[in-house]
C-alpha cells in the first residue's frame, strides 16, 4: 500500500503541531515543504505563542560589545537572507501580531523593542496571558504601566528590573486572573511590599532573585501573599539566607529559595546605597 502524503495530513492535526514548533520554523521551514503546509502556517492558531528572536537586525548584535553569543543569531541570518531587506524590529512585530489575528496568548519581546510596537501588541492581542518583555528594553520597563489596562487576561508577566510600586496597581486593578509575576533585581520596600500582598495576594509564582530587600519588606510578603508555591529570593541583599524568622515565615512554601542571600555584600557601604542604582545599573548584578 502506497504511504501517505504530508500534504495529505489532516488540517486541524497539522495545525496543531505546527502551532509548536516556533516562530523560526513557522517562517522559514513549513511553507516551503508543500501547498498545503503553506496554508497552515498561515492559520491564525498557529500563531498563538509568539516568542520573537533577541534581536531582529545583526547591526543590532553587532552593537552589543558585551555579549558575543546571541543563541538565536542564525534565526536572525535567515531573516535577513530570506527576505533581502532591511527588517525593522517595529515593523516585524507588527508583521507577526498581524499572522496571529488577535489570537496570541504569549508574547516574548524582541530587544530594542520601541513604544509604537509594544502598543501595538496591546490593541491587537487582547487575549494575552502571558508577557516577558526581555533583554535589553530597559525602556519598555519604564513605559509598560501605560499599557497593562489592555490586557484583562494576564496571567504571567516576566520583567526584570523595575518600579514594582507604579507596576503593580495597574495589573491588581485590570488583571483579575495574575498569578505569575518575575521581576529580579528590584528594590522591594514595605510600599512594593504592601502592594503585592493588597492587590496580588493570590499570587503563585513569584520570582525576585537578586533583589534589594527591606527586611520587614519580605516579613509582610510572606505572611500576606498565602497562595504562594514558588517563591526565589535568592542572592538578594537586605537578609541572610539562614534567618530563622524568614525560613520558619517561608516554611508552607512548597519551592523557596533563598540561597546566597546576604545582609549586605561586604563590598558595598549601607550609607551608600542607592536604590534607584540597583534597579536600573545592570553593573551592579550581571
Amino acid at each position: 500500500m502506497q504511504g501517505r502524503k504530508w500534504e495529505d495530513i489532516n488540517k486541524d492535526i497539522l495545525v496543531n503541531v505546527l502551532g509548536r514548533v516556533g516562530m523560526e520554523s513557522l517562517l522559514l521551514d513549513v511553507p516551503f515543504v508543500c501547498k498545503s503546509w503553506y496554508k497552515a502556517s498561515r492559520e491564525p492558531q498557529c500563531w498563538e505563542h509568539l516568542i520573537f528572536p533577541t534581536f531582529i537586525k545583526l547591526d543590532d548584535i553587532d552593537d552589543i560589545w558585551w555579549e558575543p553569543e546571541i543563541p538565536d543569531r542564525g534565526f536572525i541570518e535567515r531573516l535577513e537572507m530570506t527576505y533581502q531587506e532591511n527588517l525593522s524590529t517595529t515593523a516585524f512585530v507588527k508583521f507577526i501580531v498581524n499572522r496571529s489575528c488577535g489570537n496570541a496568548t504569549i508574547i516574548k519581546l524582541p530587544g530594542g523593542c520601541t513604544e509604537e510596537a509594544l502598543e501595538y501588541v496591546a490593541n491587537e492581542c487582547p487575549r494575552l496571558k502571558g508577557l516577558a518583555v526581555g533583554s535589553y528594553n530597559e525602556f519598555i520597563k519604564s513605559i509598560i504601566v501605560k499599557f497593562i489596562s489592555k490586557w484583562k487576561n494576564l496571567e504571567m508577566l516576566r520583567l526584570g528590573k523595575c518600579h514594582l510600586k507604579e507596576i503593580i496597581p495597574e495589573i491588581g486593578l485590570h488583571c483579575n486572573n495574575f498569578i505569575w509575576l518575575s521581576a529580579p533585581y528590584t528594590y522591594i520596600g514595605k510600599d512594593e511590599a504592601s502592594a503585592l500582598v493588597s492587590l496580588l495576594s493570590e499570587l503563585k509564582y513569584l520570582d525576585l532573585h537578586g533583589g534589594d530587600f527591606e527586611k520587614e519588606a519580605l516579613v509582610m510578603i510572606l505572611q500576606g501573599c498565602k497562595q504562594l508555591s514558588h517563591l526565589d529570593i535568592s542572592q538578594s541583599f537586605g537578609f541572610d539566607d539562614d534567618d530563622p524568622e524568614i525560613l520558619e515565615l517561608a516554611s508552607h512554601i512548597p519551592a523557596f529559595k533563598c540561597e546566597g542571600s546576604i545582609i549586605t555584600p561586604d563590598w558595598l557601604d549601607d550609607d551608600y546605597i542607592d536604590h534607584d542604582d540597583l534597579v536600573y545599573d545592570s553593573s551592579f548584578f550581571d
